[in-house]
């Protein structure tokens, strides 16, 4: 059963060593788990932390949470957690597919490739097996906002880390057949994701077709001509142009002191040269005035739907003066920042849980008309949100009959409004997810770094969740009502097509990280 969580990083991520398959702007929020508090001390542990959500927070994410501004423009966040003589440690690069222009999609990506390719005083690969040798392990992922690159190692060993790192953000370097050996590997990874996965190829082409000018119309591994016709100098120009000190946040959380953490960042990435972000100007997308279709015809068993709804956005301004209670009147499209809140909210309730609504009307009893069905709202991002309904059609049951009962039941809520109980079960659950999350300190550096990139305050995952639990009835009762007509939606279905044998891939090459 999928979740929709908040403070989750709810877009596709390009990471490694492990393709993800579906790359779709919701899957990776799905695969995250929600955890109920069903024991009594996890009743305890949630009510701790509806209490405090509930009060006012300060600016950043706990009393124990620093932020420092180095004089070359980076960001440094620090977060000690002595539970564990471990340390994650991760640099986050404002920067993804949404910052690349026609003609060079799949750049940020492949230099995210290229990344671990060596430096003057580093080979090619060195830098992952020096970690190894540390006893840690690293990774990195590219998203349509942000790149990231991590490691996991012990306490002790932050300094030849950070020392590491900040050569590689500073001086990455990699030869032309370097290059042209790698985006081999990119373009296969491409077929791999996308090429071979009927679903990845709909949501590609369904958001292609649902956005016009916003740059989330590109997929983030980029076209397959785009990525044949990428040159060595195209990687090293984006790398120049965005990786630069002000664009940048080192993220550390784990058993570490802040004064010798900050130290050692002075040390190692204050000496980086200051360089000016290049100015990003707006794209903005235009109103939609009619529903888009897609059939989309591929190998598959099953045939598929989704349902994607142009939706508001959340705001870093809606989480300001959390002190104050939100008002309990209906929210209108005026107040785009509580919207995104309801619709977060409303898609929770119609699959936040076992037994959620769209569970138990669509996907049992004898007339069921889907196997599964979910709904999802992208609530946070540097570009446009959507709110996406889908599911997979029962047998005897056509996509026609889905896409009606999925957009049924969202009328149900618009007519007839939801219960108490069911936005108390979903918001408890909320809470215990983000209480049983802070057990893993990547997570806990994925929360601040996501925060640093979307412009909000560190502690927005408090805040959201204050604002979460004030949402109304009322409030999801409106958002049904008015953000799901057809000048919202992209509708798309993938069409099944006999299944045929399955495309042999080639290896990469010998030695390849990714």
């Amino acid at each position: 059963m999928k979740r929709t969580v908040p403070g989750t990083f709810p877009q596709t991520m390009m990471n490694h060593p492990s393709p993800i398959t579906a790359p779709a702007l919701k899957f990776a929020a799905r695969k995250i788990s929600v955890l109920v508090a069903t024991a009594l001390i996890c009743t305890c542990l949630a009510g701790q932390a509806l209490a405090q959500a509930a009060a006012p927070t300060a600016s950043v994410a706990s009393p124990q949470v620093q932020e420092f501004k180095l004089a070359n423009g980076l960001t440094l966040i620090i977060k000690p957690d002595r539970r564990a003589p471990t340390v994650a440690h991760m640099l986050w690069v404002r920067v993804g597919s949404i910052d690349e222009v026609d003609g060079t999609s799949g750049v940020a990506h492949a230099l995210e490739h290229m990344m671990f390719k060596g430096t003057p005083s580093l080979k090619p690969g060195e830098f992952s097996r020096r970690i190894a040798a540390l006893g840690g392990r690293d990774n990195a992922f590219t998203s349509r906002d942000t790149t990231a690159y991590h490691q996991q190692i012990p306490a002790e060993r932050l300094e030849e880390v950070m020392k590491l790192e900040a050569d590689r953000f500073a001086n990455t370097q990699f030869d032309d057949e370097e290059f042209r050996r790698e985006i081999e590997v990119v373009k296969e990874e491409r077929r791999l994701r996308t090429e071979d996965s009927p679903r990845s190829q709909l949501y590609e082409i369904a958001n292609a077709v649902a956005f016009t000018a916003a740059p989330y119309r590109r997929p983030i591994i980029g076209w397959m001509s785009d990525l044949d016709a990428m040159t060595p100098t195209d990687a090293r120009n984006f790398y120049r142009q965005w990786y630069v000190p002000a664009n940048a946040a080192v993220v550390i959380a784990g058993d570490v002191d802040v004064a010798h953490a900050r130290a050692l960042a002075e040390k190692y990435y204050g000496v980086i040269p200051a360089g000016a972000v290049p100015v990003r100007k707006p794209r903005l997308e235009p109103v939609q005035t009619g529903v888009r279709r897609i059939d989309h015809k591929a190998s598959a068993s099953q045939a598929y739907v989704s349902l994607m709804f142009k939706v508001p956005q959340l705001q870093a301004s809606e989480l300001d003066d959390v002190a104050v209670p939100p008002t309990q009147a209906p929210q209108t499209a005026s107040q785009p920042g509580r919207d995104a809140l309801a619709l977060t909210v409303l898609a929770a309730v119609l699959d936040g849980y076992s037994g959620a609504r769209l569970n138990r009307a669509l996907t049992q009893g004898e007339g069921r008309v889907a196997d599964s069905a979910g709904a999802y709202n992208g609530l946070r991002g540097r570009g446009p949100q959507q709110f996406v309904l889908d599911g997979v059609p029962a047998e005897g049951k056509t996509t026609q009959q889905l896409i009606d009962a999925l957009r049924e039941q969202v009328a149900l809520v618009a007519r007839d409004g939801v219960s108490e109980s069911e936005l108390n079960r979903v918001k408890t659950q909320w809470v215990a997810a983000e209480v049983y999350k802070l057990d893993a300190l990547f997570s806990q550096a994925r929360e601040l770094g996501s925060n640093w990139v979307n412009g909000f305050p560190l502690d927005a995952n408090t805040r959201l969740l204050s604002r979460l639990r004030g949402v109304t009835a009322a409030e999801v009762q409106s958002v049904a009502a008015r953000y799901f007509g057809d000048d919202q939606l992209t509708q798309a279905v993938l069409v099944p097509q006999p299944l045929g044998g399955p495309r042999k891939p080639r290896a990469p090459a010998a030695g390849s990280r990714h």
